[in-house]
């Protein structure tokens, strides 16, 4: 699957086999997650099965999370994008075979604002070029940033539910309240 969306400040990809350095970076680091169950990887392996495994997506479902490349830089940063979550075992809040918005970024790319203007770019991309009719999105109650993100996307709290012992606020976007 080639992909390219491009924003004023990142390039966002498919992922490729070139980005293990950045992934593992980004997915070793136990700061990036502090709200994702707090289970960092430990090996360059690792991160190759993360990689692999969205590139079966992009394959199976036509969709995944893509690079996102910092244009000034040429810097892997992280990632954001749209994920198809199928059958039981990607379930979330009582739900399956959803939609969801996310993005996830190397510690010092933080506080730039990547995460919302990769996150516009992606929501744009789901409903003018997918034409989805809903796009979800979750996160830990504690995770403030991602909450703000969300909520500045536009997406609506539903409810708060728990995951593992953690309380997560759980939001949804129809595609008739896009941009209203």
């Amino acid at each position: 699957m080639k992909f390219h969306l491009e924003t004023e400040r990142l390039l966002l990809r498919e992922l490729r086999a070139t980005d293990l350095e950045g992934m593992f970076e980004l997915d070793s680091n136990p700061s990036v997650h502090k709200y994702l169950g707090n289970k960092p990887i430990n090996t360059r392996e690792e991160a190759q099965r993360r990689i692999q495994f969205v590139k079966e997506q992009y394959i199976e479902n036509g969709i995944g999370r893509f690079a996102a490349i910092e244009k000034s830089s040429g810097n892997f940063i992280g990632w954001s994008g749209l994920k198809l979550n199928k059958g039981e075992k990607e379930s979330l809040n009582g739900f399956q075979d959803f939609i969801d918005i996310g993005y996830r970024f190397i510690p010092k790319y933080w506080r730039k604002g990547y995460g919302l203007e990769s996150a516009i770019a992606c929501l744009e991309y789901g409903f003018n070029t997918l034409n989805l009719d809903i796009i979800y999105g979750a996160a830990e109650t504690g995770n403030i940033g991602s909450n703000k993100i969300l909520q500045s996307i536009g997406l609506q709290f539903v409810n708060e539910f728990e995951e593992h012992n953690e309380q997560v606020n759980w939001y949804e976007l129809k595609k008739v309240n896009y941009g209203k």
